[in-house]
């Protein structure tokens, strides 16, 4: 039987890996200013950013739709 792919691009990845990708890449303060919550511009950090967003549905599919873009960005 042949394996498989996900065609998800979120498929197997943890929003603290999302957040961590998304951190190294653009930083906090982009990441402010392209996602308006405050876990990425007051006194952000990851373990606060993963608090807010786990609990936050709408700010979660912003930065896993930033994330995808971002992905499909660089595999071009």
């Amino acid at each position: 039987m042949e394996n498989l792919k996900s065609k998800d691009p979120l498929h197997g990845i943890t929003l603290q890996k999302i957040v961590e990708q998304l951190v190294a890449h653009y930083g906090f303060d982009t990441l402010g200013e392209l996602i308006k919550v405050k876990c990425f511009t007051d006194n952000p950090s990851v373990k606060s950013s993963l608090i807010f967003l786990r609990k936050t549905d709408w700010a979660r599919k912003q930065v896993e739709d930033l994330y995808v873009k971002t992905v499909s960005k660089s595999q071009n």
